[in-house]
């Protein structure tokens, strides 16, 4: 009787992994919501669960915005807190909890300092502490924050791309003040320049912090003792054949089976038109990867696996990698891209090797602003754009695709109801400039428009129909957040009185 049930749960669990492995097969990302911000334009994207409410935190120039997310993926705004010297852009965002106390802690990139918030019941923030940059930390131009918590204390661990780049410890006190525990200077042997990725993994009780190198081209292991005292462990470098660190961008994580594994994108140093900004010119393009490694028992880094762009992957610049679920088989990635203004699914399985699963282009370009979170049951990603133009965030769910739109086509319906003290000659230049976007924006395969004459008395006032076509769901996101597309909304929305929108698939003619 006892073998009988073993194989009968052996047999279920195989069902299990199988079903499970046909639902990640399908995943894509459904828009649920976008809102404008405050700040200059949206840098980097951190959240934290407070009182059953998820709370996100979106950080660019001059100000941190703060929103809801609900179950259905809706943002609502909570409220904005000013950087320091209205500088930032708030670079490095880590929410944490501390013996007792809620806090939010920011790298101000250019205001060289790092800036300690309580996160008050309604999720907005109080400001108890900042750091600024001396000699011996490494803060200036900060980018990355990585709290790890050990034994007796918590540590926060600050990376920053300066003159005299370095890796730095600070003890986070009960009050949220932070106290120098140890700094380490940049040298050939570690890849601490330009910090922008920070990951921690525990390991037969020992704690270990893995860092990428941005200008350096690599990543590197520390061991993290209880004192908040590290020291390093080892380095992989960039190579010209198989590893792909040339400006190491985001780094992460996760522990598949008891295999423990380090993630590491980047975004070339091809792509920086910036002249000077890249300390090593003489770099060797040879494509895009993500990197995996699988990290030993002494918690170096072993190169393991790669997973290399091509005509179906959307990898080009990467800025963010999060992890959006992960079991003992598996785990579910999303790899935001800067310039393929894509995010991009992927599967990393027990055996350490990533797949693609699908992409959506998101119409602007990601740099670091994505987070993966959960509300509920569901699985949502909130991106922004870094697009000063575009200022927006957006939320998506991350679930199976319901309807096969294999041979399909979107339709994007529009409605227009103007306000009666608008003139005409204000409509018909406003509407000029909305059906000229079939022009501006390549993506829309075809667009038609008239003017209503039903006699039904159903309209409701809705005067002005378009129908756009698009062939699929990325063409749709880059016309919704096209610059052109934005511009016409600009124009129009003060003297609309109301607008309608639906979509829905059709078979393709």
């Amino acid at each position: 009787m006892n073998n009988l049930r073993n194989i009968i749960a052996i047999c279920l669990l195989l069902v299990s992994g199988i079903s499970q492995a046909q639902v990640s097969d399908q995943l894509t990302l459904h828009r649920t919501d976008f809102k404008d911000i405050t700040g200059k334009n949206t840098v980097s994207i951190t959240s934290y669960e407070k009182n059953g409410t998820q709370y996100v935190y979106v950080g660019g120039f001059d100000d941190v915005d703060i929103y809801s997310l609900n179950e259905n993926g809706e943002l609502a705004k909570v409220g904005i807190q000013e950087l320091y010297k209205k500088k930032g852009p708030a670079r490095g965002m880590v929410a944490d909890h501390i013996n007792g106390t809620d806090f939010l802690f920011i790298a101000n990139k250019y205001g060289d300092a790092i800036e300690v918030f309580k996160i008050l019941d309604n999720g907005t923030l109080k400001q108890v502490f900042m750091i600024h940059d001396t000699e011996e930390f490494h803060i200036g131009v900060g980018i990355t924050l990585q709290v790890v918590h050990m034994k007796g204390a918590s540590y926060l661990f600050a990376g920053g791309l300066e003159d005299t780049p370095g890796l730095s410890c600070f003890k986070i006190h009960d009050d949220g003040k932070l106290t120098h525990v140890q700094s380490m200077k940049d040298t050939e042997a570690i890849h601490t320049d330009g910090i922008i990725g920070m990951f921690v993994h525990k390991i037969n009780g020992k704690t270990f912090l893995y860092t990428g190198g941005f200008q350096d081209n690599g990543v590197s292991s520390f061991r993290v003792y209880d004192s908040g005292k590290f020291k390093h462990v080892n380095s992989i470098s960039d190579n010209t054949t198989d590893r792909y660190l040339t400006g190491a961008y985001p780094v992460t994580g996760v522990t598949l089976a008891g295999n423990h594994y380090v993630i590491v994108g980047h975004r070339h140093h091809k792509y920086y038109k910036r002249k000077g900004f890249i300390k090593r010119p003489d770099f060797v393009y040879h494509g895009d990867a993500v990197n995996v490694f699988k990290i030993n028992k002494k918690g170096e880094l072993i190169p393991h696996s790669i997973l290399k762009d091509d005509e179906n992957t959307k990898l080009v610049g990467q800025t963010r990698i999060e992890i959006i679920s992960s079991n003992d088989t598996e785990a579910i990635i999303a790899v935001g891209t800067r310039d393929d203004a894509s995010i991009q699914l992927c599967k990393l399985d027990a055996e350490g090797i990533l797949t693609p699963i699908n992409y959506l282009e998101t119409g602007y370009s990601i740099y670091y602003g994505l987070r993966s979170l959960k509300v509920g049951e569901d699985n949502f990603l909130v991106a922004g754009s870094n697009d000063f133009e575009k200022k927006k965030v957006v939320a998506y769910k991350v679930a199976p695709e319901k309807l096969n739109t294999q041979g399909k086509v979107l339709r994007h319906v529009v409605g227009f109801k103007f306000k009666e003290d608008v003139s005409q000659e204000k409509i018909d230049a406003a509407l000029k400039q909305f059906e000229n976007l079939k022009n501006d924006i390549p993506q829309i395969a075809a667009m038609e428009w008239g003017i209503n004459n039903s006699t039904e008395g159903f309209s409701k006032g809705f005067k002005y129909c378009y129908t756009i076509t698009f062939n699929d769901a990325n063409a749709r996101e880059n016309y919704v957040f096209h610059k052109a597309h934005l511009a016409a909304g600009k124009t129009l929305g003060p003297i609309l009185d109301d607008v309608f929108v639906v979509d829905y698939w059709a078979e393709k003619e």
